[in-house]
This record gives structure tokens, sequence and C-alpha cells, in this order.
């Protein structure tokens, strides 16, 4: 509950599009309440719904409140899933009302840069902080939500200030590229030992064939958080992560 305060903190921090004092602008009402509804997607982990679910074995309202407030396997996609993607969301939305406010407040576009600076550094660091509360060192990780965000706030911010031409030919890059860098990597051979990365020799989610490149933790991701974050200071070294 504490992380979940902390991120709606944050998120909010980072996505308020409203001012206040005299002639304010309101909040967005649809930004808030989407806000809030992924906020209720995470209360559901913590409520323990798909444990309450096993209680109604026949139920299939149930069986769906089950299988949207965990994590899939590995295939496939639930409203659990969609959690970090839409905080990511929820911030792009509301860039366009952060810049428009901050420049009827006069700040100079370096000026801005350097807040974004700033703001997303502290969304780095917090999300380390939370992911290293349970451990005796510093826990140098960047799956969690807040550094997530932080960590593509700044390069976000500027392309805010481009042309819409300019933001869809980068999106449209981005997603190629990252689709042909998994498609380069080598696929997993008959002889990778799954087991050493935490996946089951023959477990059902593998795929075969050229999907084979997206295989769980023997893909281009996990070979570079396997070099990335084993330059950090870690307990252990790092071999793979239980969630991909």
């Amino acid at each position: 509950m504490v992380e979940s305060a902390q991120l709606e903190a944050s998120i909010g921090a980072v996505s308020a599009p409203a001012e206040h004092g005299p002639g304010a602008i309101t909040r967005l009402v649809s930004l808030d309440a989407f806000r809030g509804l992924v906020m209720v997607l995470m209360l559901g982990e913590v409520m323990r719904l798909p444990q309450v679910a096993q209680a109604f074995p026949h139920s299939l309202f149930w069986r769906v409140i089950a299988f949207n407030t965990e994590h899939v396997e590995w295939q496939g996609c639930s409203l659990h899933d969609l959690i970090q993607p839409a905080f990511s969301f929820l911030v792009g939305a509301a860039l366009p009302f952060s810049i428009a406010s901050r420049k009827r407040k006069g700040q100079s576009f370096w000026q801005m840069v350097g807040h974004a600076a700033w703001r997303a550094l502290l969304l780095i660091v917090l999300g380390i902080f939370l992911r290293s509360l349970h451990s005796r060192q510093t826990y140098f990780t960047f799956e969690d939500t807040l550094t997530q965000i932080g960590l593509g706030y700044v390069f976000l911010f500027l392309l805010g200030f481009t042309r819409v031409r300019t933001q869809v030919l980068t999106l449209a890059v981005i997603l190629i590229a990252f689709w042909a860098a998994f498609a380069l990597y080598p696929a997993p051979g008959s002889g990778f030992d799954y087991a050493r990365v935490g996946v089951p020799q023959n477990w059902e989610h593998n795929y075969t064939g050229f999907l084979a490149h997206w295989n769980k933790n023997s893909n281009l991701s996990w070979a570079f958080d396997v070099w990335f974050l084993n330059l950090f200071p870690r307990e252990q070294p790092f071999v793979f992560n239980e969630g991909g």
C-alpha cells in the first residue's frame, strides 16, 4: 500500500494539469478518472482477489476478476499487465497541459527542461528506493513503474515540443527498431539451459520457430539486463527476473 500511495502521488505530480488560484484551469476529469481506474486495478492485487476467486470455482464473474487482477504467465495480456503502460500513457496524455501551464508562468524552454530532468531523476531514485526497502543494500533495478517513467520522461518532454508528424514518425521508428532488435538477436538453441534462467525446459508458454526470439529470459531484453544490471553493486549476480 505504501508503494501504491507513493506511485499515485508521484504520477499525479507528473501529470496533473490543474493550476491553483484566481482563474485556475479546472482538472481534466477524464484523466483523473482513468488514473483512479488504474489505481483500482493495483488494489486488486493487494486485496488478493485471485485467491478470493478460488472459493468460487464455478463463477464466470470471479474467473474474469481473477484473470484480470494478476499477470499472465507469458503469452497474452490481462488488465493487470496494462497497469504500467497505463501510467505511462497518463504521463504522456497530461504532458501538453503541463507544458502549457509552465509557458503561462513565463518559464523559458531551458527552465522547463531543467525541471523535467530534476523530476525524472526524482522518479528514478524513488523507484529504486521502493525496490530496496527489503534489501540489505541498494537494489539497483529499473523495473519499477516510477523508475521507467523517469528514464523516459526527459525524452518524452523534448518530444512534446515537436510536430505531430515527428511524434508519429518517432513512435513508428521505436516500434519497428525494437521489434527488429528482438528478431535479429539469436533465438535460444535446442541446448539452451532454461532451468538456469528460471524457466521450465518444456514450459508450455515457450514459443518455437521465429517466435522463439521472444521467449522468456532468453531474448534481447534478458541479455541486456544480465549485462547492464551486473554493472551495479549487487548481493548476488543478476541472472534473470522471475517475471521475464
